[in-house]
């Protein structure tokens, strides 16, 4: 019963995963499907775009890296911050 219900949520979420990688184009964006896209759906960097200023993505790519562990260095996470405020920053 448990392996039909893990092949059904993987057969579920194929499509959505498949979805997944169309972010904006731009200098950075592989780095940045690369990284982000290892631990979750870059799907969240579209959802927040709209809401999330500069100085906010540069606290979420910090908060990934202190908090959640990402295994980024100084030089990557500020290649997706430049990427994210670029593509994805709220306007003022």
């Amino acid at each position: 019963m448990m392996r039909a219900l893990a092949v059904m949520g993987l057969l579920l979420a194929a499509p959505a995963m498949a979805a997944d990688g169309d972010l904006a184009a731009g200098p950075g964006q592989d780095v940045v499907a690369a990284n982000c896209g290892a631990c979750h759906t870059t799907d969240y960097i579209k959802m927040n775009s709209r809401f999330l200023a500069p100085e906010t993505w540069k606290a979420e790519v910090t908060k990934m890296r202190v908090a959640f562990g990402a295994p980024i260095d100084d030089a990557v996470a500020a290649e997706i911050t430049q990427y994210l405020i670029a593509q994805y920053g709220a306007k003022p």
